[in-house]
């Protein structure tokens, strides 16, 4: 099979664009809406790019579309390409401006109420002119934005170590317990068994979480399902409320819920249940100046947050 020719002049930036796009959706409609094109255009799009690489990057189905081995490959270029690009664009500017500049951070649970929020007070401090963006999601959405450039790091917990294309910088660790409202029936017994507590509603993370997993995996060493009555939230806004203006348990990060005295961890142990919470970066592009003043505050911040 030739090599194909992505220097004569076929490919455009927006191919790059669409395969982003497509992969996250999983449908020509969402890729479309995403990028205020119509139907028609999204589906010629992606008709020409597959004739200029001469494979097919997506299967086909009822429910939507599913890259293949090469649409996966593709779509890892084309995010690093567009990451370049961003990044290119944005240095430009920094230099430009000197001091001023932009830094876009992901966050989820485990960094987004105390670490981020240390760290960036700390940045303002010396850097008053520098704009930081905060991005919550759920890991993977964060993930497929750190590729595409959109977003310039992470700060959330470590599921995995890292990789060719992705560093992941461990801060410090962190305990996961069990926690309610500060009235809650139980929140004053010395002694308390997990068969008592499934008995109220819980608020419970996401399906899409490692958390959540690990729970999951804690009922069943236990014996025993998930509970019938709860929520599923990852949103500490969302999660704190409910907690604190209801008979709610959930599992939170310490640092999190030891910020709010109306909640009061139970005693029942989580086993093993912790994580490291840390920086996720593209190992394949530089960071920005603003980037790495963000980053260096967090490793200041961290070192006085270890639990």
């Amino acid at each position: 099979m030739d090599h194909p020719k992505l220097l004569d002049g076929r490919l455009k930036i927006r191919h790059l664009v669409l395969v982003d796009a497509l992969t996250r959706q999983g449908s020509v409609v969402g890729a479309a809406a995403e990028l205020h094109v119509t139907q028609p255009v999204a589906t010629r799009g992606l008709h020409d790019l597959e004739d200029i690489l001469g494979v097919a990057l997506y299967d086909r189905g009822p429910r939507g579309i599913t890259p293949t081995v090469f649409g996966q490959a593709f779509t890892e270029h084309a995010r690093a390409v567009l990451a370049q690009l961003h990044q290119a664009g944005r240095h430009v500017r920094e230099l430009a401006e000197a001091e001023r500049g932009t830094v876009v951070v992901g966050t989820h649970l485990a960094g987004s109420n105390v670490l981020l929020p240390l760290a960036i007070g700390r940045l303002k401090e010396v850097r008053p002119s520098l704009t930081v963006v905060v991005r919550e999601g759920a890991p993977d959405a964060l993930l497929a934005e750190l590729e595409g450039g959109r977003v310039d790091l992470i700060v959330g917990r470590l599921t995995s170590p890292s990789t060719e294309l992705i560093s992941r910088t461990r801060l410090y660790t962190e305990t996961v317990r069990l926690f309610s409202r500060a009235q809650h029936p139980l929140s004053q017994m010395s002694t308390v068994t997990l068969h008592e507590l499934v008995c109220y509603p819980w608020i419970l993370p996401g399906s899409e979480t490692a958390l959540r997993r690990e729970l999951e995996e804690f009922f069943v060493r236990h014996d025993l399902d998930l509970p019938l009555n709860r929520v599923e939230a990852t949103s500490f806004l969302t999660v704190r409320k409910l907690l604190v203006e209801n008979d709610f348990v959930a599992a939170l990060p310490s640092l999190i819920a030891a910020e709010d005295n109306r909640l009061r961890p139970l005693p029942v142990a989580l086993d093993t249940i912790g994580h490291s919470v840390g920086i996720t970066t593209a190992a394949t592009r530089a960071l920005s100046p603003s980037a790495v003043a963000l980053i260096d505050s967090l490793k200041l911040t961290a070192k006085d947050l270890e639990v």
